[in-house]
């Protein structure tokens, strides 16, 4: 613990301005994430259209995404994360907080997608100029301050258990909308380009957008040859699919089928949370003898033992859930910094936006059709979904597993 303060301390830059601002955007997403299918659910919304919802925000986020590499190459990283930041949050949580029906909730999801170019822009300004030894310590930091953040979901159970979830979730969204404005504010005026923005921004300056996305034929090849990028392109959409999922659909799940109280939802998070925070200060550091691949393989495993759990639970039983917390808390310790390193890893850095733009592109093109999917078989059964979460991790258990074959030395 006292290294990984250490480091948080010396840190500088861009890297450190992130780190310590991010709080005051995923604090507020963590106070209301909770509540957001609820919230859909008891305006009139249904499984099906809630699928719905999720995959025409999906091909929207296509769109962006693909945009998303050019933009920040053309404009720069600073501005481009600024821009896209303000458009993508501040103003979906303002329809989010007034909204009636299906409509308001599939206007701010077409704009809410423009995250995506923000993204690119986002993981760009901290990698640039960021020496790769560094990279692994700094994923962990944003792990933990994500972990550290969900503590105040506890704030938002209070307010729909005192309120109801409506009235509550409609001051959230306001809350919101204030609390990542001031960091949009603060960003401005800390946030630097970086060097590699730079180059790229004088690089693209006489080239059009239409242009600049003619290049990613070139990027797309690169991506193909790469047996590292491969394996990326191949575990991410399966890990979108599956967080798609669960973030979504648990919530009416438990609500609904396993009869448990609305105000659990926030206690599920805030308890994975804490036994996170557990694993990266006392556990994370220790694992530096064991393959990456090896971790990951753990991971998964740890997820198809808490979907299990989370399947055979009998109604209003909650230690069958805290059990499914525990499990699903460790999975993503273990799995998810590795995968997040194993893809800054692979791409290479002088066509790291197009390059990550192009990777989202693929990701959303097979994850979108899996939204409707998920709302017909959460409509029929509400296990379903979970059960195709299950048959994705025994799926990603040989891809996680797969390593780089080494090329042989010439005599």
């Amino acid at each position: 613990m006292k290294e990984m303060i250490g480091f948080l301390r010396d840190l500088r830059g861009n890297p450190k301005t992130l780190l310590v601002m991010d709080p005051l955007w995923t604090g507020p997403f963590n106070m209301y994430m909770p509540f957001v299918t609820i919230y859909m659910f008891s305006l009139g919304l249904g499984d099906v259209e809630i699928g719905l919802l999720l995959t025409v925000g999906m091909v929207a986020q296509f769109v962006m995404a693909l945009l998303g590499g050019v933009v920040t190459d053309k404009f720069g990283r600073r501005r481009t994360l600024l821009f896209a930041d303000l458009l993508a949050w501040n103003i979906p949580v303002l329809i989010w907080a007034f909204a009636r029906d299906f409509w308001w909730f599939l206007v701010a999801a077409l704009i809410n997608s423009v995250f995506h170019i923000g993204i690119v822009a986002f993981e760009c300004t901290w990698l640039d100029d960021t020496e790769e030894e560094k990279r692994p310590k700094i994923i962990n930091w944003f792990h933990m301050g994500w972990l550290g953040t969900v503590f105040f979901a506890l704030i938002s159970g209070y307010l729909v258990e005192r309120f109801t979830v409506i009235p509550a979730m409609r001051g959230l969204y306001l809350f919101a909308f204030v609390i990542m404005g001031i960091r949009m504010v603060i960003l401005f005026f800390h946030i630097k380009e970086t060097k590699v923005g730079r180059e790229r921004m004088e690089a693209t300056r006489d080239q059009s957008i239409v242009m600049l996305l003619s290049g990613y034929k070139d990027v797309f090849f690169q991506i193909i040859r790469s047996r590292g990028m491969r394996r990326v392109l191949i575990l991410l959409p399966m890990v979108s699919v599956f967080q798609m999922i669960t973030g979504t659909f648990f919530a009416l799940y438990v609500t609904q089928d396993l009869e448990i109280s609305e105000v659990f939802l926030v206690y599920f998070p805030v308890a994975r949370a804490g036994v996170s925070l557990l694993f990266f200060f006392f556990i994370q550091n220790r694992l530096g003898a064991f393959k990456a691949r090896h971790l990951m393989c753990a991971g998964i495993v740890l997820y198809i033992v808490g979907h299990g759990l989370l399947l055979a639970a009998p109604p209003q039983n909650y230690i069958w859930l805290g059990a499914y917390a525990l499990a699903d808390a460790w999975a993503g310790a273990l799995f998810l910094p590795r995968l997040d390193n194993l893809v800054f890893s692979a791409i290479d850095q002088t066509e790291r936006a197009r390059c990550r733009a192009l990777i989202n592109v693929i990701v959303l093109a097979i994850t979108s059709p899996f939204g409707v999917l998920a709302g017909f078989l959460s409509d029929m059964d509400r296990r379903l979904p979970f059960a195709l979460n299950i048959l994705l991790f025994v799926v990603m258990i040989y891809f996680a597993l797969s390593r780089q074959k080494k090329k042989p030395v010439q005599a």
